[in-house]
């Protein structure tokens, strides 16, 4: 009986937590806090930005001494004959070990792998910065798209419902004989294209709910819904260009190419240095255990002890230096092109996006005063079909311009406010932050 208890007790708990989590829906923030731990494009990045950290102490090696030790132990069976004597068979071991140090001096070579090495940490650093970024517009493109499916699954369905009302009052007035066929068949067509844009409706929504549930790993149910009252604000600063010289300075995809240029430059010294010499301090120390004679008690033990210097010039290697100074100049070339690439379209993406929030606010004031306009439109229809000024198919249209208007004013919204963050992420300043920002704007489905 107490366990018994304890399972029903256990199922009505669970049974809360289902109907609260529905009741509430999950916010953005809460979903994008989902996707740090669950999605695998952030953590291959994560997993490549720890990987090129490794960059700084793999170049520091270079400058730091080198110790390597080696051992030997040889088993000799030797056979000797002179002429018509007896053959004598000596078998005897040697052993021995070595161990040497190696300490560059002057490697000019491997002193510019170590600023390369620095430089890579930054490259890798400013990577896995604009991942974070992408990975907030993806949680907010996928969030804002499963809400969008939902609202034009609403929409359909309302128009649908509509469309049925008004079916089957157009029935009702051609059985009484106050309408014609032609009411009831226009208002059959247009209920049975109201069914199949709601079959493609939940098929969208599915997808996209699909699409939102790869990244954060598990179905996030139900999502809050942008209040109808929320207030959507212009950028600050509100002058384009101050946001596009931002962006020309601190995206991330900047930053990145230019440390994957400063890279490339370094690379081209790096490459000039095979002309230098180099000089090394070296130690070596070692001993050896050897037979001299034919007795098994004759043995040699020799050590050995050294410590120099070791220069090394070198003078021709076939053309093989210069041809790897031309190659590393060429892919200079090719990092500066790719930084003014990066540069433009860092340009390209803040203006876009800036203009995205201002036309996208204005788009919402006008689909916001169309919406009024199309509901008294619609009532206007209504009432001109009763007293029979207006025919069953202006009433159908003005229903449909309804809640397409509402639908358009959905994505509009949604639009607007992933350009807010589209702006920000072109700047590199989006954050968590962002998110906790808007999501006050949502409420419970």
């Amino acid at each position: 009986m107490r366990l018994k208890t304890s399972a029903i007790w256990l199922s009505l708990f669970a049974a809360g937590v289902v109907a609260a989590n529905a009741a509430w829906g999950a916010d953005i923030v809460q979903v994008y806090r989902e996707a740090l731990s669950n999605d695998q494009q952030y953590a291959a990045a994560r997993a490549t930005a720890e990987a090129g950290r490794e960059k700084a102490p793999q170049g520091l090696a270079g400058l730091l001494p080198t110790v390597s030790a080696s051992a030997n132990a040889v088993r000799n069976d030797n056979r000797y004959q002179v002429e018509s004597r007896p053959a004598i068979n000596k078998s005897y071991g040697t052993d021995g070990y070595n161990v040497n140090l190696t300490q560059p001096l002057f490697r000019w070579q491997n002193v510019v792998q170590y600023d390369q090495g620095l430089l890579q940490v930054a490259q890798a650093e400013a990577n896995f910065a604009q991942a974070s970024q992408e990975l907030i517009l993806r949680v907010a493109q996928a969030y804002f798209d499963v809400l969008y499916a939902t609202e034009s699954l609403r929409a359909v369905r309302a128009n649908k419902q509509a469309i049925a009302q008004q079916l089957e009052q157009a029935k009702k007035n051609f059985e009484v004989g106050t309408a014609t066929i032609t009411d009831s068949q226009e208002a059959q067509s247009r209920f049975d294209l109201a069914t199949a844009q709601e079959i493609a409706a939940q098929n969208d929504l599915d997808v996209k709910r699909h699409a939102l549930r790869l990244i954060v790993g598990r179905d996030v149910g139900e999502l809050n819904r942008l209040k109808t009252e929320a207030e959507l604000r212009p950028p600050q600063p509100a002058r384009m260009e101050q946001w596009v010289e931002s962006a020309e300075r601190d995206s991330f995809t900047v930053q990145a190419q230019q440390a994957a240029s400063e890279v490339a430059a370094k690379e081209v010294e790096r490459m000039r240095a095979g002309h230098y010499p180099t000089l090394d301090a070296v130690a070596n120390y070692g001993k050896s255990n050897s037979q001299t004679s034919y007795s098994s008690q004759d043995n040699l033990e020799t050590r050995t002890a050294n410590i120099g210097l070791q220069l090394n010039i070198p003078i021709y290697q076939g053309g093989y230096v210069n041809s790897r100074v031309r190659e590393a100049a060429a892919n200079r070339n090719a990092a500066l092109a790719s930084l003014e690439n990066a540069r433009r379209t860092a340009a390209l993406n803040a203006q876009q996006s800036f203009l995205g929030v201002v036309n996208g606010l204005a788009q919402v004031q006008a689909l916001k005063a169309a919406l009024i306009s199309s509901t008294s439109a619609l009532e206007s229809n209504k009432l001109g079909y009763e007293v029979g000024v207006r025919i069953n198919i202006d009433v159908l249209n003005a229903e449909n311009q309804v809640y397409v208007t509402q639908r358009d004013l959905a994505k509009a919204r949604s639009d607007t406010l992933l350009a807010q963050l589209k702006l920000k992420a072109a700047v590199g300043s989006l954050s968590e932050a962002d998110l906790e920002q808007i999501n006050p704007l949502f409420e419970a489905p």
